[in-house]
């Protein structure tokens, strides 16, 4: 019978630990392009994600995670990466919310009424579908 070694967890975390280079290199150097092999499998992310939900694996997944896995993953992971996640992404922030941007400012808006007037609305719904239309739009 085979037998699992009682140190895998502490080994996998060592070598992962000093794979850094390995990784960087695999990104920089697939063998397939990333875009390419994520659009061929397509057909295989639609039929995983159909199993998955059959199954009920993503609520079966949050319980068997609970609350003190996703608090602890975020305070001693989260916290430390946020910032420089959020600094180097923005120039993906900006290039993404621009044509946003551009809708809400070229967006003629109905007419402002008092506070509080019902009317106001109108003009919530009129933002929302120039979004909307955007967002579908591409």
């Amino acid at each position: 019978m085979p037998r699992v070694r009682a140190n895998a967890a502490a080994k996998f975390a060592r070598n992962a630990a000093q794979a850094g280079g390995a990784y960087q290199d695999g990104v920089q150097n697939p063998r397939t392009p990333w875009a390419a092999a994520t659009i061929a499998a397509e057909a295989n992310q639609a039929a995983g994600v159909q199993a998955a939900i059959a199954a009920k694996s993503f609520a079966k997944g949050v319980r068997k995670a609970g609350d003190a896995k996703y608090t602890r993953g975020a305070v001693e992971k989260g916290v430390q990466r946020f910032s420089q996640g959020v600094q180097l992404a923005e120039g993906d922030y900006q290039t993404g919310v621009a044509p946003y941007f551009a809708v809400i400012e070229s967006t003629t808006l109905p007419p402002k009424f008092p506070k509080g007037d019902p009317r106001n609305i109108q003009r919530v719904a009129a933002m929302a579908q120039a979004l909307r239309a955007k967002k579908l739009a591409g």
